[in-house]
């Protein structure tokens, strides 16, 4: 049994004892060394049914204390990165190219999902070999704890849009997975950047990441303030953030021939689309949504960008706590949403 921070039912969070998943011969139990709290714990916790109790946590990085016997690379004691999506490497889905998704849609994403959540004094990291990564002795710990999903992921939403050198690109959301997003479009190639959000720090953050222009959602619909702002479409849109209007939006300030490419979860019920904002569905507007790949080399090339100064993610990083019983306070920090805000981070001491 493990001490574990959990849902409890719906809008309740507390403490329990739970049982840790067996190891597996391919498998790795580790212990948290640093954890950061996601808006989407949050919003787990405040949406599930109140019959449900769920771990949660997925951004972590660990040490690790039991492995299995089929894993060659790692060994108890190695600190380790941990990806927020932890595939089945052996899945058919991972085999065409698809690992986000292997079992099931979106069944790389196993903690809380499938299994407990990071939460805990000992959780389990299923294929070992295919998902750790060695933790480099020159990456800091606040680095370290924003790879494995806030990076990743707003990385990945500039994978997904294809972005072409000295392209004008819009993101909408200045969180931590925007600010990624931000910074990945800049090093990407993207000519203009035009970072949407209203939040001071992230706003001064999305400028220090590269971000050409700043507009608020407060100035009017949000298209409109864009290309008013761009004299025209935009050629690619990033979502970081939104509801279910946020979409439409998107599609009417890309041009024909662009693309919208969505990391952000929007709705778990209808999500509009304006006919107009779309063409009429013949005006080559591309739509593409995806959860961010996992894995070992996934973490190798992001730590590479870390390493080689092309990304500091630690500056995402502003509310610092210590100790594993500070994980609650760091999540009661999240739920509530200070004005200056951009992301809670717990050291176990």
């Amino acid at each position: 049994m493990t001490k574990a921070f959990c849902c409890l039912g719906k809008g309740e969070t507390g403490w329990k004892e739970i049982e840790v998943p067996p190891c597996g011969p391919f498998d790795a139990i580790l212990k948290p060394l640093a954890v950061c709290i996601c808006s989407s714990d949050v919003h787990i916790a405040k949406s599930a049914p109140a019959n449900v109790q769920l771990v949660l946590g997925h951004e972590v990085v660990g040490q690790i204390i039991e492995v299995g016997v089929s894993v060659k690379d790692f060994k108890i004691g190695d600190k380790c990165l941990v990806p927020a999506i932890t595939p089945d490497w052996s899945s058919v889905a991972s085999q065409e190219g698809n690992s986000s998704h292997s079992g099931r849609q979106e069944g790389g994403f196993k903690f809380t999902s499938q299994k407990p959540g990071v939460f805990a004094e000992k959780f389990h990291v299923n294929d070992a070999d295919g998902n750790l990564y060695h933790l480099p002795e020159d990456i800091s710990m606040k680095s370290a704890v924003m790879i494995g999903d806030m990076m990743s992921t707003g990385f990945y939403g500039a994978e997904l849009a294809d972005i072409k050198y000295g392209d004008t690109v819009a993101v909408i959301g200045i969180g931590p997975v925007g600010l990624m997003a931000v910074r990945a479009c800049c090093i990407g190639g993207a000519g203009r950047v035009i970072a949407i959000g209203t939040r001071k720090n992230c706003v001064k953050l999305a400028i220090e990441y590269g971000a050409t222009d700043v507009v608020s959602y407060k100035e009017g619909p949000l298209a409109e303030v864009v290309m008013k702002k761009n004299g025209g479409y935009v050629d690619r849109v990033i979502i970081a953030g939104g509801d279910s209007g946020t979409l439409s939006q998107a599609l009417k300030m890309v041009k024909p021939g662009g693309v919208v490419a969505n990391v952000a979860l929007l709705a778990f019920n209808e999500i509009a689309i304006e006919g107009i904002a779309f063409g009429g569905g013949i005006a080559n507007k591309t739509i593409r949504g995806g959860l961010c790949p996992g894995g070992r080399l996934r973490l190798e090339k992001m730590v590479n960008l870390v390493k080689y100064g092309r990304v500091d993610p630690s500056k995402l990083v502003n509310y610092e706590f210590h100790g594993f019983d500070k994980i609650k306070d760091a999540f009661d920090i999240m739920a509530s949403k200070p004005d200056d805000l951009i992301k809670p981070m717990v050291l176990i001491d």
